[in-house]
């Protein structure tokens, strides 16, 4: 469904996207990890016809039907829901609707029926003729989103969604995806939240200085990529506990030689994560 090759772009003498492939495939919900700066938004934007790319192709779609996200008829099938929120505070939640659907084309009952499709999905109908400005933080996030579904795109890019929300908002948000996913939308979710990858992507590319670094499900990163499981071991209690941690490919073999020992007071096996993945893979240090 989408298809970057050898994607580039700059600004100025600063590199966003170098030279970046991915394949993102009908129906899949696919995330974007990478630290700040890595690339992801532009990456986004290249994707969605927001941004020209400097080199490289971008097809959306499939088949006959597969073109640049900068014509008007494969554009029409994308929905994006920014990080930065694309709403008007003064104006009510189905006021902000109605004008984006208005933008999408639709009119009349068409429109109609979609704002009130869309605050149901989103959990906001009984607040859609309150003022966005009184709006929660995750209120705010979840109206933006049914503003990229109100023409049933196809595809939808999804950037950050649920950054700085609650967890009630941000469990709402991450189930709504889920449903789009049975409806068979192609989602692009970029995100840092580890555990949404964990539990949302069939797939995820790791993206750092513009480039992906490894693409799969999360237990293929996790199997290449993930480093040896931590067996930690106490003995003793209180002031004369001493904790033990070995890094290795055999968890249960060395569990079961300290076991053997007979002076165990408890022992746990840490298993690699996506968060190692990608700590492997991008490196510890700090970014702004």
């Amino acid at each position: 469904m989408i298809h970057l090759r050898d994607i580039r772009k700059s600004f100025g003498k600063s590199t966003a996207v170098d030279g970046l492939s991915l394949d993102v495939y009908s129906g899949e919900v696919f995330g974007l990890l990478g630290p700040n700066g890595a690339g992801k938004t532009t990456t986004i934007s290249i994707a969605t016809g927001l941004l020209a790319a400097d080199e490289g192709t971008v097809r959306i779609g499939t088949g006959a039907g597969a073109g640049s996200p900068r014509e008007a008829r494969v554009r029409a099938l994308l929905g994006v829901a920014p990080q930065s929120l694309a709403l008007y505070d003064e104006l009510t939640g189905r006021e902000n609707l109605h004008f984006f659907a208005s933008i999408y084309g639709l009119r009349g009952a068409e429109r109609a029926a979609a704002v009130i499709r869309c605050l149901e999905l989103v959990g906001l109908a009984d607040r859609g003729r309150d003022l966005v400005k009184a709006y929660s933080g995750g209120m705010k996030r979840r109206l933006n989103l049914a503003a990229a579904l109100l023409h049933d795109p196809r595809v939808l890019f999804l950037d950050e969604p649920t950054a700085g929300v609650d967890p009630q908002s941000r469990h709402a948000l991450v189930e709504i995806v889920a449903q789009l996913k049975q409806r068979g939308v192609t989602v692009v979710y970029s995100t840092h939240y580890m555990e949404e990858a964990e539990r949302m992507c069939d797939r995820v590319a790791i993206i750092d200085h513009g480039r992906a670094l490894a693409v799969g499900t999360v237990g293929e990163l996790i199997s290449a990529h993930g480093g040896a499981s931590v067996v930690e071991v106490v003995r003793g209690a209180g002031e004369h506990a001493s904790v033990q941690r070995t890094a290795t490919p055999d968890p249960l073999g060395v569990l079961a030689a300290a076991l053997a020992t007979g002076s165990i007071a408890s022992a746990r096996i840490h298993g690699p994560t996506l968060e190692s993945v990608f700590l492997s893979l991008t490196g510890r240090s700090l970014r702004d």
